[in-house]
């Protein structure tokens, strides 16, 4: 997330942070994500919160069980999640930005 922040703020480039671990994220931005960009790129398999769920919800994942695992459990969403108009970006790599927000 800082890496984020700093390099939108290196670029001069605003956004409005919403921290969807504490507020938690709308069902319909969540189902949304998950059909642009497949529930493996916005469930984050590699954190805590994931790992240490029981293996029977691990395993077996589609698109609408993720959907209801992530709006029950907000940390397991892989950050950052950048939105911009039809753009998309989930998890920080500076090419990325760099080619989407320029």
């Amino acid at each position: 997330m800082k890496k984020a922040f700093a390099w939108l703020e290196g670029n001069g480039i605003a956004y409005t942070f919403h921290d969807y671990k504490k507020l938690g994220a709308p069902e319909d931005r969540l189902k949304a994500w998950i059909k642009q960009a497949g529930w493996e790129k916005v469930v984050n398999t590699k954190g805590m919160t994931f790992r240490q769920l029981p293996a029977s919800r691990q395993q077996g994942l589609d698109a609408a069980k993720a959907a209801a695992l992530v709006s029950e459990l907000p940390s397991a969403i892989k950050r950052p999640v950048l939105e911009s108009g039809k753009t998309l970006l989930i998890g920080f790599n500076t090419d990325e930005y760099a080619a989407a927000l320029g």
